[in-house]
């Protein structure tokens, strides 16, 4: 499932790309699949360590190129404008100082090159943050902790000298979901209405039917559970 749309980032063969908590790798998979040069990043080196099997068994299918290591996005090991691409999904939320990782971004992507970051969007944010406290930190271990407007992470994306580009929202169908959730108690996967919701959620992923493909794009300006937002360094 995939909240950047690559064509709108700009990827092309042949890019450096960096994933920037790259979680469970499903945009560096498709970056690789694209034929970007992939580096994927995480603090959790499990994580890190199952997107590394992953992307050797993708080489073994196909030509692709990636490479996943770990490490503090405050702090990324890398040259300065190493990259032509960058994605940061799902993860400045995480982030105490989101100001000084976006910083590191912006130092790591190279001059014309192009960045998606994308947070979870306000409302349905707000609405999980109110249903209960067991969803966000400090109540949660690297849990949430802030809420971003759009027009907050456009300002932050502005200090770090990115210029915006466009922005959408993604994932209408994932919030009823959470919020359901939350109402439960995040912690109870098992809830039957919670497993219901989760079947309905995998069918339309694998699947992707017309009637659910539909609504999601009809509901996602007013309930996507993401904001996506494509910045680009000055050349």
């Amino acid at each position: 499932m995939l909240t950047v749309r690559f064509e709108r980032l700009g990827l092309r063969p042949g890019m450096r790309l960096l994933d920037l908590g790259c979680g469970g790798g499903r945009h560096a998979f498709e970056a690789a699949r694209r034929g970007a040069r992939t580096v994927a990043l995480d603090a959790d080196l499990a994580e890190v360590e199952g997107v590394a099997a992953m992307m050797a068994a993708l080489a073994e299918e196909a030509p692709t190129q990636g490479t996943v290591v770990g490490g503090d996005a405050l702090r990324l090991p890398f040259s300065d404008a190493a990259f032509d691409r960058v994605v940061a999904a799902e993860v400045l939320e995480h982030l105490p100082d989101d100001g000084a990782a976006m910083a590191e971004l912006a130092r790591v992507l190279r001059p014309g090159g192009t960045l998606a970051v994308t947070v979870p969007a306000w409302l349905p944010e707000r609405l999980c943050w109110a249903l209960t406290e067991d969803y966000h930190a400090p109540a949660v271990a690297g849990g949430h902790v802030r809420i971003y407007t759009a027009r907050g992470l456009r300002h932050l994306l502005a200090r770090a000298g990115l210029r915006v580009l466009a922005s959408h929202r993604a994932h209408a169908l994932h919030s009823p979901y959470w919020w359901l959730r939350c109402a439960v108690g995040p912690g109870d996967d098992r809830h039957p209405l919670v497993r219901a919701y989760h079947r309905v959620l995998v069918w339309d992923i694998t699947r992707r039917p017309w009637p659910t493909r539909l609504a999601e794009g009809l509901l996602d300006p007013v309930l996507g559970k993401s904001l996506v937002v494509y910045a680009a360094k000055p050349g």
